[in-house]
């Protein structure tokens, strides 16, 4: 028997979940209850997963377990960018090679259309836009991360604009960057409201279970799931997890559990939104991936996000709140000087499962056990994506993304503690450090 040691514990204050529309969470599971397949974890990966496999397997009873409520998780905590284009920060231009890179814009795309179409089929109310995003930089050494960007993109075949420090100030009305290359294929989305929505729109044959955290897990030729108020026998499970997939056995010592951490104003007045100018709704990224993530949303308040912490636990620890809505402030205050006294109304935390070498894990993990795990920050378009992927090859559908995906080793092992824990913490305090005005 495996004995889960360490569950999601999300801290309260996410402003994507308390601004997005209030629905009523399912019940927990109770008792016992037997099906061919269930899935443990409803973020973007399970909810595609669970929504592929019934249109598979319409006969079939699926059970989707959370250990939480669906949208307090990693889905509905991001900045809500769902992005196209290939997005290799281990590679200068941002491409890499570029077969990988065509193989990786086609599985965004395959994520990004089906989001798309569910969120038109079934009327989600999240602020779904095709926007674009626009990548920025203020420092020398950023300025050359868009050139070397421009270039891959060149080559990817893929539409682009340079904006230069006056015209971009135009879109986005502040006049702090000196340079930014816009994509306009990326959209942007309040994702606590789009992952709810997901949750509530699912096929008929599957059964969502919230506020279900897994306790213990039995494998053979049926998988027991044991939790406090009952257990679930299963024939396969699938787990879209992301790091508590360490907790089930698998990928131990592989995954990194890194937290980044965002702040969202109060609405800006009338006054306040002529003073700042530019467009009404947009998303910018930083050059450096250590900077500072802004968007501007549907009802007028600006998100900062940046700061990463190493929570080897999984879990939220709030005494980085006060930390970093400092940083927040001072960030917003260089970028935004017009705007003197907006304040923030909320401040979060919310977790990346990263790997060292950037790869996830897809496919077959033991007998009769699956997953989709380690998105490495990028859950709304690829894990998507790579939960009806799984689907596919669990109904022996073959295509040539599933191939690629099933082609990657995965996640490769970590140094052991204390040396992983000190490298990491030593990194990424070095990351922000070097990423100088643009965190």
């Amino acid at each position: 028997m495996t004995i889960i040691q360490k569950l999601p514990a999300d801290d309260t204050t996410c402003g994507w979940f308390h601004l997005s529309p209030p629905r009523t969470p399912n019940a927990p599971h109770m008792g016992e209850r037997r099906v061919p397949w269930a899935i443990v974890g409803a973020g973007f990966t399970g909810l595609a997963l669970a929504r592929q496999l019934a249109t598979h397997f319409p006969q079939d009873e699926i059970v989707l377990l959370d250990a939480q409520e669906v949208g307090y998780g990693a889905s509905g905590r991001n900045a809500g960018f769902a992005i196209d284009l290939p997005h290799d920060i281990a590679a200068d231009n941002y491409i890499g090679d570029i077969a990988t890179a065509r193989m990786v814009l086609k599985l965004n795309l395959l994520g990004q259309t089906a989001l798309r179409d569910l969120v038109a089929q079934f009327n989600i109310d999240c602020h779904l836009r095709a926007s674009g995003k626009y990548q920025a930089a203020v420092e020398d050494r950023g300025v050359a991360v868009l050139d070397a960007y421009r270039q891959g993109l060149d080559t990817l075949e893929q539409p682009y604009t340079m904006l230069e420090a006056d015209t971009l100030r135009d879109h986005i009305g502040t006049s702090f960057y000196r340079k930014a290359l816009f994509t306009p294929g990326t959209m942007l989305v309040q994702p606590a409201a789009l992952v709810k929505g997901l949750a509530d729109s699912l096929p008929p044959n599957v059964t969502l279970y919230e506020n279900t955290p897994i306790s213990t897990v039995e494998y053979g030729a049926q998988t027991v799931l044991g939790h406090a108020g009952g257990r679930i026998v299963t024939d396969k499970l699938l787990l879209t997890n992301n790091a508590f997939g360490m907790q089930f056995g698998f990928l131990r010592g592989r995954m990194l559990p890194v937290f980044t951490y965002g702040s969202l104003t109060r609405p800006l007045n009338t006054d306040e939104q002529e003073r700042l100018g530019g467009r009404d709704f947009w998303g910018l990224i930083p050059a450096d991936p250590a900077g500072t993530t802004l968007r501007r949303t549907h009802d007028n308040r600006i998100l900062v996000r940046n700061s990463f912490s190493y929570n080897p636990d999984g879990r939220s620890h709030p005494h980085y709140l006060k930390r970093f809505a400092q940083r927040h402030r001072t960030s917003f205050s260089r970028r935004f000087p017009m705007l003197p006294d907006v304040t923030f109304d909320y401040t979060w935390g919310g977790s990346l499962a990263i790997a060292r070498n950037h790869q996830s894990r897809f496919g077959k993990l033991a007998s009769n056990v699956y997953g989709a795990l380690c998105c490495n920050g990028l859950g709304v378009t690829r894990g998507t994506a790579m939960g009806m992927l799984l689907a596919d090859l669990l109904a022996g559908k073959d295509s040539d993304l599933v191939d690629f995906l099933a082609a990657f080793p995965g996640p490769n092992r970590n140094p052991p503690s204390p040396i992983l824990d000190i490298g990491v913490r030593l990194n990424l305090a070095w990351a922000q450090f070097r990423a100088g005005r643009e965190a």
